[in-house]
């Protein structure tokens, strides 16, 4: 017999937005007992009760509720949209001839999963991956290679798409998705970075890098020209990648560009929870947002104006092909 715990880990391995809601308490004539537990996505119950009836219908809007607001709550885990206590009156105020009360506990998990979307399997997205897998996000990696993509971490928080035309997975992309290009070289990076790039206006990522060297970044913004796009458009991805740290073994490349999605989701989250995101041109106006922007994410707010050629001339190197 399949168990609530067990229907539990199904949803966290799946990465699906739940809310589990527990009755801790009652009073009098109640439908059912305290510890009664009960699992809710999106779409409505999925495994166990609270009662059933108006009160489960009551628990099933309130968790659903939760949802939506968890999905643009502040990253701190600590507001009311990701867990929160009820107490009714089920007379009162759920309209049942019951006469007691509940007391129920919901809590939102998965709610603000952390997206990302890696283009390409090689030596560096591997060690960026096996890093990433560690945290609370959900992975996605694409590459024309299977040899390349049954190298990668067994996790479930780890999805391998096999393609052979990897820019026909851009529009599977979520909006909310953090977005590396990693692939093979410049060749394999270009479809699928102007891909993207012909449909900023309708979908604008959070982040957008793509591994290379100042040369490469240069040999793109021509690209995007020659593609006659907006030249604004060489403005909203990064290239190189990554913080100006470490060397040029794949695992140090992995923790700096792993910094580099902490440093920029951070702002993103603190921007979102004051209501005040400001777009990547005017990002340097904002202090919430700065460390975002591609020009000032190669160092932090603090030291950005000090940050020495030599150093940009070291990312530079260790981030070429």
């Amino acid at each position: 017999m399949i168990t609530f715990y067990e229907r539990m880990s199904d949803l966290f391995a799946a990465g699906t937005p739940f809310v589990c809601a527990t009755i801790v308490d009652t009073q009098g004539s109640v439908p059912a007992d305290a510890g009664s537990k009960m699992l809710i996505t999106s779409e409505g119950a999925f495994f166990g009760t609270v009662g059933g009836g108006k009160i489960e219908n009551r628990v099933i809007q309130e968790a659903k509720a939760m949802l939506r607001a968890a999905g643009v709550a502040s990253t701190s885990g600590k507001d009311d949209a990701v867990a929160k206590f009820f107490e009714w009156s089920l007379n009162r105020d759920i309209g049942m001839t019951c006469g007691g009360s509940m007391r129920v506990y919901l809590e939102a998990f998965n709610h603000r999963a952390w997206n990302i979307t890696i283009f390409g399997a090689g030596h560096v997205a591997n060690a960026l991956i096996t890093l990433l897998s560690k945290l609370d996000c959900r992975i996605t990696c694409i590459d024309s290679r299977v040899e390349w993509l049954d190298k990668l971490p067994e996790s479930t928080k780890v999805r391998r798409v096999l393609l052979s035309e990897m820019k026909e997975f851009v529009p599977e992309i979520p909006q909310d998705s953090f977005v590396l290009l990693m692939t093979m070289g410049h060749s394999s990076d270009k479809p699928i970075l102007l891909e993207i790039l012909s449909r900023w206006k309708d979908v604008k990522y959070p982040y957008l890098g793509v591994i290379g060297s100042d040369a490469k970044a240069a040999r793109i913004r021509k690209d995007i020209s020659e593609a006659g796009l907006p030249e604004e458009l060489s403005k909203v991805f990064f290239c190189p990648i990554g913080l100006p740290l470490g060397s040029n073994h794949p695992q140090e490349i992995a923790v700096s560009v792993a910094a580099q999605l902490l440093q920029v989701r951070d702002a993103e989250g603190v921007a979102n929870a004051a209501n005040a995101k400001a777009p990547p041109e005017n990002a340097k106006a904002s202090a919430a947002n700065a460390k975002a922007h591609p020009e000032n994410a190669k160092a932090s707010a603090a030291n950005a104006k000090a940050q020495a050629e030599t150093s940009e001339a070291h990312v530079a190197t260790k981030r070429a092909e």
